[in-house]
């Protein structure tokens, strides 16, 4: 079930122009609207991706329906669009958030952090996992995370980790431009969904490291596409479904190909996985 909107915190970043809002749940969501100026087809991708990334146990925000009454919107007319001198109003209904880590008013957030400290990221092969899963969805967007401190047995798998140990972890966030964002296409290119700081594929050798992600994309099962379709509102598809579909029948037939889409990185730029051999 939507949770609903009941606070505005601030306006984001971003061509969508998604909006931080508390909801009544008690958690806060980074909203992104149906008539956002980037496309409606954006909240269709961003549910889809957050029900991929869950799948493939990738650190991702969790995800939301948010409903927006009208109530809401007349109360707080600092939520609202702009396009050139134009104020455009946000539809009351449903819409996409993504989680917020923890109460803004208390976690700090980074988008950046200097290179000694993105080495010390307790997470950082998700930088790993998180490139498996651009390249299969060909996402156009560069890849995007934020950073954050938290105790490290709440974000990691691995054994023995001290339970009131605190270090820096990273969340993967903003999959709009997914499945080539509103074009709903996969387009091949040797450099999507690469992270400008290549230092976190220092750890790369060969398509052993991207285990066991790849293994999990080979082996994905539809039944998580029928399970997302099944929550998306109507709406956010209108008479698109037909296309959708194409598109996620063309995503399976795709999931074969991951290994190679891997190794293509290798044409990049200034070749990403210097210690492939």
């Amino acid at each position: 079930m939507p949770v609903n909107a009941r606070r505005f915190i601030r306006k984001m970043r971003g061509g969508a122009q998604a909006h931080l809002l508390e909801a009544d749940d008690g958690d806060f969501y980074i909203v992104k609207f149906q008539n956002n100026p980037q496309h409606r087809r954006i909240l269709v991708n961003e549910f889809l991706a957050a029900e991929i990334l869950a799948y493939l146990q990738i650190a991702a925000a969790g995800h939301q329906i948010v409903r927006l009454s009208a109530e809401f919107l007349a109360a707080n007319p600092e939520v609202y669009l702009q396009t050139g001198t134009r104020r455009l109003a946000i539809e009351p209904g449903w819409h996409f958030g993504s989680r917020h880590p923890g109460n803004p008013e208390h976690l700090a957030v980074y988008d950046f952090i200097p290179d000694a400290l993105l080495n010390q990221v307790a997470n950082a092969e998700q930088f790993r996992a998180v490139l498996a899963f651009d390249r299969w969805v060909a996402n156009a967007d560069g890849r995007q995370s934020i950073f954050f401190r938290a105790q490290l047995k709440d974000w990691l798998v691995r054994p023995g980790i001290p339970p009131r140990k605190l270090g820096f972890v990273a969340l993967m966030i903003d999959h709009g431009f997914a499945f080539n964002g509103p074009h709903w296409d996969l387009p091949d290119s040797a450099v999507a969904g690469l992270y400008p700081r290549r230092i976190v594929y220092d750890g790369v050798r060969s398509l052993g490291d991207f285990e066991p992600w790849i293994d999990r994309i080979l082996n994905f099962p539809p039944e998580v596409f029928d399970r997302a379709l099944r929550q998306i509102p109507p709406l956010w598809i209108q008479d698109d479904g037909n296309q959708l579909e194409r598109l996620l029948e063309s995503l399976l037939r795709r999931k074969k190909r991951i290994p190679d889409l891997l190794s293509d990185c290798r044409k990049a730029p200034g070749n990403p996985f210097a210690h492939w051999a």
